[in-house]
């Protein structure tokens, strides 16, 4: 049997209809400790400031963004899926959102695909965050 089929990944993109503007509210309300872990991250990332530095940054790495889902899910957590293009390559993430008991964002694990542009955007990050310790949770180009 193939592993290969005939259906399109989302992260190509789809006729569905886009959150057009959308803008993710969670990253003004992030606690202190906030944590951000995922498939373009070795370990985890600690504090709010360093979190809501690694989301920005990956944010102006896109050269276009499409929300097609973003909304509550489960009494604090919120999620999120989109598609994007880094350098010309496709990617998709799934973002979940976890906040706490004061509504600020505790907890983000995101994950992408697929594996090459996970790849390449973990280390066009690791060349934004060179010469800071955030660096060392990105891609080198031998791994």
């Amino acid at each position: 049997m193939s592993t290969k089929g005939t259906a399109r990944p989302a992260y190509m993109g789809t006729d569905e209809p886009s959150l057009s503007g959308y803008y993710p509210k969670w990253m003004d309300s992030m606690a202190d400790d906030a944590t951000l872990e995922g498939s373009l991250i070795n370990g985890v990332i600690q504090g709010g400031a360093a979190v809501r530095s690694v989301v920005a940054a990956i944010r102006s790495l896109y050269e276009q963004q499409e929300h097609k889902f973003a909304g509550p899910i489960r009494d604090n957590d919120f999620l999120e899926e989109y598609i994007a293009q880094v350098r010309g390559e496709p990617i998709g993430c799934t973002v979940l959102v976890t906040r706490n008991a004061a509504g600020k964002t505790q907890r983000i694990i995101a994950g992408y695909r697929p594996l090459s542009s996970s790849i390449l955007l973990s280390r066009l990050l690791r060349e934004k965050f060179a010469g800071t310790p955030l660096a060392d949770y990105f891609a080198t180009s031998e791994r």
